[in-house]
């Protein structure tokens, strides 16, 4: 019956629909000559590290002005690549760090300030690092929009049709995924036919140039469906079939070695910082006991189908009246090997 119970919660929470979520990227209060917080910067080919920076930049408005005395242009921060190196199959790209990104629509005005060998513009998605994504990109020089794909570092033949793109203008690029068809547009028009690929399913957004580019990005726009992680989706499905547990974590160990929350009863924990329990249970697997008023809290190590410590459960539980250690081991056991069946390697604890 239990275990009728976690499929069909389990299920209803796969089918509930994710409330849409926006995220506008503005500049203003990042020092000029810096690069924008929450974003890194990489290359893909050769040549010289880009580099990318905020500059005061004149920008004309979104909307036609309501009074032929608003000002035509205003100065404001946005975020240019810079360097004017001229290698040959150079791709300087800017990686937003903030969200990973399945189904969106991305806007962004860019302008084409200069470049003698290339004058090529746009962005990249789905990007997993600088050997897997997609980019679509405009050129002044081709006079061109063309989308390609980058898998295991084999660059795509390039799709996509003459279009009217000018250096020194600014210009609107839309990109739109909705599951696996992409579609764009260039200045509010349908730049070419959607496009349908499988190759990538998430990743993050940034910005590319190439070569000796000089180019601007600024009113960006993101509007997304956010992604729950299977790792949430169960932690959400466990609490409702179980009602003697009190509270559930899972933890996980970020770049840098340290905890952080990744799945959650409640939302407002997520990425929040572990402690040194959480580490030594991921990196050695250690276990972990303590009490409190009417409960047990135990911290065990999620495993992966090698047997591998990839993440840590703390699980809160409403105790009984003596009950011993190695009672409450035996229940939470049964909670970490119910995520054990749907999780096993690293890398689904986020799918």
């Amino acid at each position: 019956m239990q275990k009728f119970l976690f499929g069909f919660w389990l299920a209803l929470i796969l089918a509930l629909p994710v409330a849409a979520a926006e995220i506008k990227l503005d500049f203003s209060d990042v020092p000029t000559g810096q690069m924008p917080t929450n974003f890194h910067a990489v290359l893909a080919g050769g040549g010289q590290p880009g580099e990318w920076k905020i500059v005061l930049a004149e920008v004309p408005p979104l909307f036609a002005p309501l009074s032929p005395l608003a000002p035509v242009v205003t100065r404001r921060a946005v975020v240019a690549q810079t360097s004017t190196d001229p290698a040959d199959e150079r791709f300087p790209m800017l990686i937003y760090d903030g969200e990973t990104f399945k189904d969106f629509t991305l806007t962004t005005r860019f302008k084409i300030v200069s470049g003698i060998a290339e004058q090529m513009a746009g962005v990249v998605f789905r990007y997993q690092n600088e050997s897997n994504y997609y980019v679509i990109r405009a050129s002044a020089l081709g006079h061109n929009v063309r989308f390609y794909k980058v898998v295991n570092s084999v660059r795509s033949d390039p799709l996509g049709p003459e279009a009217d793109v000018s250096a020194g203008v600014w210009h609107t690029l839309t990109v739109q995924c909705q599951g696996n068809q992409i579609t764009c547009w260039l200045d509010d028009k349908l730049a070419m036919p959607p496009l349908q690929d499988n190759s990538l399913t998430a990743g993050k957004i940034g910005f590319r140039t190439k070569s000796d580019t000089v180019g601007y990005f600024g009113d960006i726009t993101i509007s997304y469906t956010p992604l729950v992680p299977l790792a949430q989706t169960i932690v959400q499905g466990l609490l409702r079939d179980q009602p003697r547990i009190v509270g559930l974590r899972i933890y996980t160990l970020d770049d840098h070695n340290q905890p952080h929350v990744i799945a959650s009863k409640l939302e407002a924990e997520l990425g929040q910082a572990g402690t040194d329990a959480e580490t030594a249970t991921i990196s050695d697997g250690k276990v972990y006991f303590g009490r409190g008023k009417g409960t047990v809290t135990l911290t065990l190590p999620l495993r992966d189908r090698n047997g591998d410590p990839i993440a840590a459960v703390r699980v809160q539980l409403r105790s009984f009246l003596g009950e011993t250690e190695d009672n409450a081991l035996t229940r939470a056991m049964m909670i970490v090997d119910a995520i054990q069946t749907k999780i096993m390697s690293k890398e689904e604890l986020t799918q």
